[in-house]
């Protein structure tokens, strides 16, 4: 096999298994909350809202998108018991600057049926997708959804919006 390429992130995996807890961490998260954020690599999801591994699913896409995020948040809530989602939208996020429409145009027919999921801005994404998922189906009653914006330059998270999903029956 040629792992020339990958030969530093080897490297720096083999640092991390040297303290990895092994099979002590439970598959189930700790604190019952699942994340949905972007794939920006200027978001450190687990330092920005203070977590061990163990305690949160971390889901991430272009975006931070719901509708992208929605069969793991499935299998999160009805699999391994999540209970709260966050969703965090950020700064001078790249999905604000094109449309979609635009990027399937230069891309083709390859490119038919995939939703790039664009916003205005990282505010209103992240609202809809609160109400978005509030209003799922396949959401689990009794779901807390909490919308936030997280600011690249301070590190800081703001809060957008918080709603619940009703329980079942009413």
């Amino acid at each position: 096999m040629h792992t020339e390429p990958f030969n530093e992130l080897l490297a720096r995996n083999r640092d991390y298994a040297k303290g990895h807890p092994g099979g002590d961490i439970p598959p189930v998260p700790a604190l019952k909350t699942a994340v949905v954020t972007c794939m920006d690599c200027r978001i450190d999801a687990y330092s920005a809202l203070g977590l061990r591994a163990g305690e949160a699913h971390v889901i991430r896409n272009a975006g931070g998108r719901a509708r992208d995020a929605l069969r793991s948040l499935v299998v999160s809530q009805r699999q391994l018991g999540t209970r709260q989602i966050v969703l965090i939208t950020h700064t001078t996020c790249g999905m604000s600057s094109f449309r979609g429409g635009d990027l399937r145009g230069e891309l083709g027919p390859a490119a038919d049926g995939i939703d790039f999921d664009t916003f205005d801005t990282p505010e209103q994404a992240a609202a809809d997708d609160a109400d978005w998922l509030a209003a799922h189906p396949l959401v689990l009653p009794e779901t807390t959804i909490g919308a936030f914006v997280f600011d690249v330059q301070t590190g800081e998270l703001r809060h957008v919006k918080t709603v619940a999903r009703p329980s079942a029956g009413r």
